[in-house]
């Protein structure tokens, strides 16, 4: 059934570019903050290297990714097969939060789709690959993205962004620094 993986090999490579959805998990240090699961879409994950991803991170109602990446840098992201054959594909790591002012940022964000709202760019190093059935996801048919997120931070703007983030950014639901 399940497999562990030295690296991401062009195999799994295909399989998690070709998904248009994936969650990241994360959580606080000590047993009382809360654990955060988070969908992820809008063609924002890249693979850096055979155990190195990124995705590009957006300004959304909370920020408690980046919180928990601060406050101990865990961090899994799942993958799932809703069509085609059955499969589930998990990545463990150690996260960082790569903010428009540093110079990693800038570097990477090349790769990626300029995307209105952009705060920041979370990178992931890889320490587990692992994957398995999938047997009990259900099918899914893809309709295509929602660009209400991207709208809404047009509308806003840079400095609309920079209000709202500052606002509901600053810290996580649990009191860690944000952004």
């Amino acid at each position: 059934m399940g497999k562990t993986h030295a690296a991401i090999d062009d195999h799994l490579a295909a399989f998690l570019t070709a998904q248009h959805l994936f969650f990241v998990g994360t959580a606080p240090s000590g047993a009382d903050g809360h654990v955060n699961l988070s969908p992820k879409g809008l063609d924002s994950f890249r693979i850096l290297d055979p155990r190195t991803v990124a995705y590009l991170d957006l300004t959304g109602s909370g920020i408690e990714t980046a919180a928990h990446l601060r406050d101990n840098g865990r961090i899994t992201m799942l993958f799932c097969a809703f069509a085609g054959p059955p499969k589930i594909v998990r990545l463990y790591g150690r996260g960082e939060v790569l903010l428009p002012a540093d110079a990693d940022f800038s570097a990477l964000a090349p790769r990626f789709a300029a995307l209105a709202g952009a705060r920041a760019i979370i990178r992931v190093h890889l320490a587990r690959i692992a994957d398995s059935c999938g047997y009990a996801v259900p099918r899914y048919a893809y309709k295509g993205e929602r660009n209400q997120l991207l709208d809404w931070a047009d509308r806003k703007g840079e400095a609309g962004l920079d209000t709202y983030r500052r606002e509901n950014n600053a810290k996580s639901i649990d009191g860690l620094k944000g952004l």
